[in-house]
């Protein structure tokens, strides 16, 4: 049972990459439309509220095809490097989204605009994740085919959760955030605020703070949480393709989780509930951000976000003094 709370001032909703670009999908111009038009449609009771409202998105599905287009037609077109391709995924997400957002609060007679800010996000050079890729992108190929595209292509693959083959890169942990002054003044105008797309490009900082792109998807539930806690938002919401966290995931012991706090969901994890391929960095994201002084994450489905906001649905994760 979820405790009674208030809707918070400020929320931050992360969007899951599957749930802008399911991977059942061709990925036609047309399909991805009609997916924008339905995320917008879920958000908008949300959007419609008098809050401060800042809007993250995956893009491990949209980036994964770029990489795949790309190493298709390598002989005839120069490829870019993958914080450009996280850069062309950003941009392309954000303009679907924005346009949909801001068509369904004009058919709901609001005047409330969206933006879109191309964000590029500072990591460190040294991080260890550099030489141990782990971010999934992409498609779920079969052993065989993994090993033929290792082979042709020079990608490293993986096994993810039983589900398939995928790609993997590098996935250093967010230090700052570039210009979110920007979205903090957008924000408090009203303005809806779409921003850290993909967890944002990767970028380090030289010397008189010149920055230069590094090869590398950052994950967007750490990078919400970090922006989350930077912009002093108290709420945290994670949406994505399940209703609710669950442990013993699959099996005939599965229990999907109402309310937990962060001691009890640290043991849950430290037992191996969260794989690193689907809730893993959910989970770790929500800690992070709790840790940083947030008071509430909510995990929940896409389409459940405002019965969600209700503590109506969804898994409901509480710093361990607030219950």
């Amino acid at each position: 049972m979820v405790t009674p709370f208030e809707i918070p001032d400020r929320i931050l909703v992360a969007i899951g990459g599957n749930a802008t670009h399911p991977e059942d999908i061709e990925g036609t111009s047309r399909e991805q439309k009609i997916i924008a038009a339905n995320t917008a449609q879920a958000l908008l009771p949300l959007a419609l509220l008098d809050n401060e409202l800042v809007v993250t998105h995956g893009n491990g599905p949209v980036v994964g095809k770029i990489l795949m287009r790309q190493a298709l037609t390598s002989d005839t077109i120069a490829p870019m490097p993958l914080d450009i391709c996280v850069g062309h995924s950003q941009g392309g997400i954000a303009y679907l989204l924005v346009q949909a957002m801001e068509n369904a609060l004009r058919e709901a007679d609001s005047s409330r605009h969206v933006a879109c800010l191309l964000t590029q996000v500072e990591v460190d050079e040294d991080d260890p994740a550099f030489d141990d890729p782990s971010k999934f992108i992409g498609t779920f190929y079969t052993e065989e085919e993994a090993c033929r595209i290792e082979a042709e292509v020079g990608w490293q693959m993986r096994e993810d959760s039983g589900r398939g083959w995928r790609h993997v890169v590098p996935s250093p942990k967010p230090q700052h955030v570039c210009d979110i002054s920007l979205v903090q003044v957008l924000a408090r105008r009203g303005t809806i605020v779409i921003a850290g797309g993909g967890g944002g490009i990767p970028v380090v900082r030289g010397p008189k703070g010149v920055r230069r792109g590094v090869q590398a998807v950052i994950d967007k539930d750490l990078t919400s949480a970090h922006m989350a806690n930077i912009l002093g938002i108290e709420l945290l919401m994670i949406l994505t393709a399940v209703p609710r966290v669950a442990v013993n995931f699959g099996k005939p012991s599965q229990r999907e989780l109402d309310q937990v706090t962060m001691r009890e969901l640290r043991a849950l994890h430290a037992e191996g509930h969260f794989p690193p391929g689907s809730m893993g960095p959910k989970i770790d994201a929500a800690l992070r951000f709790l840790e940083g002084g947030g008071e509430r994450v909510i995990i929940a489905h896409l389409e459940e976000a405002m019965t969600a906001l209700h503590g109506e649905t969804g898994t409901h994760i509480l710093a361990d003094d607030a219950r």
